[in-house]
């Protein structure tokens, strides 16, 4: 982990932590294209492993206070940088987790950016919509278990254990957890409908709050894109089944791992419990599989914090439009978040509708967005370093 610390005039305005984690996912050069560990600039794009999750940002936060150190700025508010480790393997080891436990003070701030939003092209490269992430949904494995005698399979009986769990896991698959929109996921929606005539009214009706249509038009929403759905609920899906111990012998245990994306502010013990009532089994164990991650509420979408965002924007992208969002997968933001550090992901780095490889092969960034990305970042922390109030 390296922390450092530019530091501000006025010892009572709460310090800005810009985030980033320098960790990557695993990539094996012979699946490649390229050496994923070697940066390679080619047809507009830089490839490598890392290029847009998270180094990027890493290497722009590193360049801002570089820049506005020879600027000769004096910020307000002290303006702290953390790059750390062990975001991608944080059933291991976590950088932040770790700070937060020895280090407290380098992290300590009233808000913090970080990864976990980003600008959305359309399949020509065409700016479509600029998102700043407030909470993500919270990663959780549970391990299913069903033990049984066994016996011979020349003689079957019909308590057997590979279907009695998958008669569970197909009342799991039929279930759905409660529309829960949150205050992101809401505006989220308010700020798409113009865009997107086919669904824009029940998009509206989404973004005005909880009434007696707001349960339909959640369920149409969700129908039409799994990725409204992701952020409308939490969702619990089977990812790995196993069972039996010999092709001519009754199965005497059948296990299955269920990995569940759960809405932020909620318990997973409480949902383990929910999965209890849904698989409808008391001979199938349902325990946490690894730690439990801390959960909080989602950050509050404060004027002061998101005013700033909207007149960098406009002043690298005009016209685009800035929605807020929820992220369905997990970022080191849940561990500051939960601390007290209300954490926002803004990147301003534009990715391409498949994402740009993130976790997967060849992963890439745009020559522009990376240079756009580190303009916008620059005038946004200048903004949020001048601030007269604490967002």
């Amino acid at each position: 982990n390296l922390a450092a610390v530019l530091r501000g005039s006025d010892a009572t305005s709460a310090p800005l932590l810009l985030l980033a984690h320098i960790d990557v996912v695993e990539a094996r050069r012979e699946d490649w294209a390229r050496d994923p560990f070697t940066l390679v600039e080619e047809d507009g794009y830089f490839y490598a492993r890392g290029a847009h999750d998270d180094k990027a940002q890493a290497a722009i936060w590193v360049d801002t206070l570089i820049r506005l150190k020879q600027e000769g700025y004096a910020p307000r508010r002290d303006i702290k940088i953390a790059l750390t480790c062990g975001e991608e393997t944080s059933d291991t080891f976590n950088g932040v987790s770790w700070l937060l436990e020895n280090h407290r003070d380098a992290l300590q701030a009233g808000f913090a950016l970080n990864e976990g939003a980003r600008g959305r092209l359309d399949a020509d490269g065409n700016r479509v919509a600029l998102e700043i992430q407030a909470g993500e949904k919270i990663y959780q494995d549970y391990r299913l278990e069903i033990t049984n005698p066994g016996g011979h399979s020349s003689r079957p009986v019909p308590d057997n254990a590979i279907y009695r769990l998958s008669a569970a896991l197909t009342r799991l698959g039929g279930y759905t957890f409660p529309t829960e929109p949150n205050e992101a996921v809401r505006g989220y929606f308010t700020a798409l409908a113009p865009t997107n005539p086919t669904h824009a009214a029940d998009m509206r009706t989404l973004g005005a709050g909880a009434s007696s249509a707001t349960d339909a038009a959640a369920q149409r929403l969700s129908a039409a894109d799994p990725a409204w759905n992701a952020v409308l609920r939490t969702t619990c899906v089977a990812t790995m089944v196993d069972a039996g111990h010999a092709p001519n012998a009754l199965p005497q245990r059948a296990t299955a791992n269920v990995n569940c994306r759960i809405l932020p502010g909620h318990d997973p013990r409480v949902i383990r419990t929910e999965l209890e009532q849904v698989l409808a089994d008391p001979a199938i164990a349902v325990t946490i599989a690894g730690h439990i991650d801390p959960t909080s509420p989602p950050p509050p979408l404060r004027p002061a914090i998101v005013e700033p965002i909207h007149r960098a924007a406009a002043l690298i992208w005009p016209g685009v439009p800035v929605l807020p969002s929820m992220s369905p997968g997990a970022t080191d933001g849940r561990f500051t978040n939960a601390a007290g550090i209300p954490t926002y992901g803004v990147t301003g780095l534009f990715a391409d509708p498949d994402g740009g490889g993130v976790h997967g092969l060849n992963e890439r960034i745009r020559v522009r967005s990376l240079l756009e990305g580190r303009d916008f970042l620059f005038a946004l922390v200048k903004d949020y370093g001048n601030a007269p109030n604490n967002p």
